[in-house]
């Protein structure tokens, strides 16, 4: 049985690209919706969500084989992160994850439902993934996690989970593949037209990631305006004017990357653009973001974005 909980403010299009990912399965797994309270709630667009039974979550039955996932509820920012994690309902869903957990159930989340499976201590010492947004956030609040915001879908056996909103999409794929195999959720993602995507670090946008703090505003005015020099810590510090031990800490704090990651991230970045704006050739786009080695620059664009450049310049419409 799979149980998708949701939770008051949960986002629609989660839920339902995971009920017709379980429903297209041949044969269909068997599925219920449930809430902790057994009444419908509230979607983060203000609809009514209704559930399979009135029966309370609380009161469900869980064993081995059987899986229960949480689609994110709407909680895009640290803010509204700290009012879900202070909110009744939260700690009634960490309590069910950890009784389902310990009947020997699969448990999974997405998006901003990632923090309800760390409050319940199911992530504690493995790999875990988010919102990529949010990355920061969830390693801030939860220091025994490893997370890995570039990843799609960190399966850690008993627990997965997913980033962004519609990486729920992934994420029921992977359980699908669990439960009936490779192939069957590879026709089902065949059926409903969804690509096979291991990373989310194309859609990263660092400027999205706290460009309001003063020391990474400065050092991403100093690289975008270097791209193509070579730049050492001290000389991005410099620019900041903190010391290199201070820049590591606050970008990891308020990224969770390395210096070394951030000047890679803004590179590939511009190369993005580049790629999908120009006619420049792949060479032509290493040389002006800061890689002599041509080769080099396919190896970091495939390990910050998950594909290649060509197949970045093939979504172009100058192609």
């Amino acid at each position: 049985m799979i149980t998708h909980l949701v939770l008051d403010g949960v986002l629609e299009g989660a839920l339902g690209v995971g009920i017709d990912i379980i429903d297209t399965a041949e044969p269909a797994l068997p599925q219920r919706v449930l809430s902790l309270d057994g009444g419908p709630v509230r979607s983060g667009a203000g609809r009514t969500v209704c559930v399979t039974a009135a029966t309370p979550a609380g009161a469900a039955e869980f064993g081995p084989g059987d899986v229960l996932v949480l689609p994110g509820p709407s909680a895009s920012s640290p803010e509204l992160v700290e009012r879900l994690l202070a909110h009744p309902d939260t700690t009634l869903a960490a309590e069910l994850v950890r009784r389902a957990a310990a009947s020997g159930a699969t448990v999974a989340a997405s998006c901003s439902a990632t923090f309800v499976l760390a409050a319940a201590g199911v992530l504690d010492g493995a790999e875990a993934t988010t919102t990529w947004w949010l990355a920061p956030e969830l390693a801030r609040r939860f220091p025994p996690v490893r997370v890995r915001a570039d990843r799609m879908v960190v399966d850690g056996g008993a627990v997965l989970t997913a980033g962004a909103a519609f990486a729920h999409a992934d994420l029921l794929l992977a359980i699908l593949a669990r439960l009936r195999g490779q192939d069957a959720a590879r026709r089902v993602a065949g059926y409903l037209v969804l690509d096979a995507r291991m990373s989310q670090s194309r859609y990263m946008a660092l400027e999205h990631l706290r460009a309001d703090d003063p020391v990474v505003r400065a050092v991403r005015r100093y690289v975008a305006a270097h791209l193509t020099r070579q730049l050492g810590l001290a000389e991005l510090a410099a620019a900041a004017s903190v010391s290199p031990r201070t820049l590591a800490r606050r970008l990891h704090a308020v990224l969770g990357v390395t210096p070394t990651d951030f000047v890679h991230r803004l590179r590939v970045e511009h190369a993005s653009a580049l790629l999908t704006t120009t006619r420049n050739s792949v060479d032509a786009v290493a040389a002006a973001v800061g890689y002599a080695d041509a080769a080099a620059f396919r190896r970091v664009y495939r390990r910050y974005t998950g594909e290649t450049p060509s197949a970045t310049r093939s979504r172009s419409p100058l192609r």
